[in-house]
């Protein structure tokens, strides 16, 4: 089960908790559950393929309350709609994929590199699996202390997320009424995961322009995937010049 075959790789492992997240694993097949993507699923003598994606369910779950509480304690006079933009931009998977890369945890992934390109989520997955991992082993209370204090407090700027435009989706839509551009956003990809007796959906979106391919995005909901590939549309044209950036 253990995917540990040179001293290099077990190193990488203990330093990336020690230096990350402030402790040392006990039970690391836990843990090392929650670095195998689902095109690395190893099988078991019983025939039951093991990968991350159970301990991405329930990470999830964790990371949202995680995030809950904390902006609820942090924010005491905002109001519900606030508190919940801002806890959909630090879990959205853009941002959970950035925060993975930044942290080092990408590079203890175990996944299929031959298609490395059609696994944009892998990242983000990873860090839900590794919330889901902490709390099976240490409870909620340790897990949300090593978030709240390793993670989003050192790695987050709260202060700029919340002053970041979330809403790409109407300045894109904005920006074609005004340009005289058709923008449609089309769900070309509706993927059912069952995890643990329930089903989960991801959500391919792909943004065209005047009825050609811009830029695509996968999340759990339409509207996040939407929000996703309008941001990378509209990014996109920024940097071509074609939407000047006094117009943002």
């Amino acid at each position: 089960m253990l995917w540990f075959h040179r001293h290099k790789e077990n190193e990488a492992f203990y330093n990336f908790f020690r230096n990350v997240l402030g402790f040392t694993p006990r039970r690391t097949d836990i843990y090392q559950i929650a670095f195998i993507h689902k095109s690395k699923s190893q099988e078991t003598t019983h025939g039951h393929k093991v990968n991350n994606e159970r301990l991405e369910y329930l990470g999830d779950a964790v990371l949202g309350a995680i995030v809950a509480e904390y902006l609820y304690k942090k924010f005491p006079y905002q109001g519900e709609g606030f508190l919940t933009v801002t806890r959909s931009k630090i879990v959205s998977r853009a941002n959970l994929n950035k925060l993975a890369q930044k942290i080092g945890l990408s590079q203890l992934i175990q996944y299929n590199k031959q298609q490395q390109g059609i696994f944009k989520s892998k990242d983000g997955d990873a860090f839900e699996a590794l919330v889901g991992a902490i709390y099976l082993e240490k409870g909620y209370e340790f897990t949300r202390r090593v978030i709240v204090e390793r993670v989003i407090n050192t790695h987050l700027d709260i202060d700029a997320m919340i002053h970041q435009d979330w809403n790409f989706k109407s300045m894109l839509i904005d920006w074609g009424q005004k340009e005289r551009h058709k923008v449609s956003f089309e769900t070309t990809n509706v993927r059912y995961q069952n995890r643990d007796g329930s089903s989960r959906r991801e959500y391919e979106v792909l943004t065209r322009i005047d009825g050609k391919p811009a830029e695509s995005a996968v999340e759990y909901s339409i509207k996040a995937a939407e929000q996703l590939s309008a941001e990378k549309s509209y990014k996109r044209l920024v940097e071509a010049g074609v939407i000047k950036k006094e117009e943002q």
